[in-house]
């Protein structure tokens, strides 16, 4: 049964992207030489809304699907990890023309050119795994 919810909100998360035209290569395109305001508007409605969501977990003490307690931790001190992390993937998205989660959309779409992106992103992240002691964390 709870395979069935993932499968359902992965459903409906790739149908809003793509109706959205957040998996665009042309939108993405726009939004990274500055030329269009839609993508841009689409990032400041997912920040609103995870800011509304995490404010409604914490005011009413929500619990996760197994019934414990969300603990949401406090942002630590010092940005420059963040800023490092967030130039990396900016230039990952930028090169590519696709985020983590439109990778397994257009994949699905039938994009088969998207699978080496797949491979570039499991290759990324087994990296990281490799390296990960060495890092500033």
């Amino acid at each position: 049964m709870n395979l069935l919810k993932y499968l359902l909100v992965g459903f409906v998360f790739g149908v809003v992207l793509t109706k959205s035209e957040a998996v665009s290569w042309y939108r993405i395109y726009e939004m990274f030489q500055f030329q269009s305001f839609h993508m841009y508007g689409i990032i400041m409605v997912a920040i609103a809304t995870g800011l509304i969501g995490i404010q409604i977990i914490k005011r009413n003490k929500l619990k996760d699907i197994k019934g414990l307690p969300i603990v949401i931790q406090d942002k630590e001190k010092g940005t420059f990890r963040y800023w490092i992390g967030g130039m990396i993937f900016g230039l990952g998205w930028a090169l590519v023309g696709a985020c983590p989660g439109p990778i397994f959309i257009l994949i699905g779409a039938g994009f088969s050119t998207v699978f080496l992106v797949f491979i570039g992103a499991l290759l990324g992240t087994f990296i990281y795994g490799v390296i990960k002691d060495y890092l500033p964390h």
